[in-house]
């Protein structure tokens, strides 16, 4: 049976914690391909939020260059919303039989999933392939009570610690701070570029 890890977000912009993630997960769980899925809508940002999804598309597909084992997926963006990710992995069971889902994530993720759309649903469906987060402790037995039977669903991946958000990224931008080193340079070049994350408030920006 095929292994796949699923790695969605917004990808706003997407950078170098995202890529750690991804490449620890495909080695030390021997997954045959590893699926960036940026999502279209999140229910729970405005759409005034989110840049838009041509940009992150393009972003992305820089980001991931070069690695034969990453692959773009459209899978949330062409179909309707609401987009929660519970819908997604049923869509993606059909579009994909007989494989093995890794569903990847922070810590800061994995706290806040009970509060996911029909998370113990979510969780029959994808293993949780989790990459500890600086600052996000995971008390299990409370999870476990919100939850029961995640415990036995639950990867903990063995990375490094990357304390890299998309939305300080974007209030570095805006600041007219560097994001060099945080994210792949042709994301860097494409930020700048065509102007993303800029503000009234930035006076100077570093160019790549």
């Amino acid at each position: 049976m095929n292994r796949l890890g699923l790695l969605g977000g917004t990808f706003d912009p997407p950078h170098y914690g995202h890529l750690v993630l991804a490449e620890q997960a495909r080695i030390q769980l021997d997954l045959d391909r590893v699926l960036f899925i940026p999502a279209a809508q999140p229910p729970h940002k405005p759409a005034t939020e989110v840049t838009p999804i041509q940009h992150r598309l393009n972003m992305l597909a820089r980001a991931i260059a070069g690695n034969p084992f990453f692959e773009l997926s459209r899978a949330d963006i062409d179909r309707p919303g609401p987009h929660y990710t519970v819908d997604l992995l049923a869509q993606l069971q059909i579009a994909y039989p007989d494989v093995e889902f890794f569903f990847l994530m922070g810590s800061d993720s994995l706290v806040d999933l009970p509060r996911w759309r029909e998370p113990y649903r979510l969780i029959q469906m994808a293993w949780l392939a989790v990459m500890p987060r600086p600052g996000y402790a995971v008390h299990m037995l409370l999870l476990e009570q919100a939850l029961p039977g995640i415990s036995k669903r639950l990867i903990w991946l063995d990375a490094p610690f990357l304390d890299i958000s998309s939305q300080d990224l974007r209030r570095r931008v805006g600041s007219g701070g560097s994001i060099r080193y945080l994210v792949p340079p042709d994301v860097e070049i494409y930020i700048y570029t065509h102007g993303l994350y800029r503000n009234s408030t930035a006076s100077t920006r570093e160019k790549p």
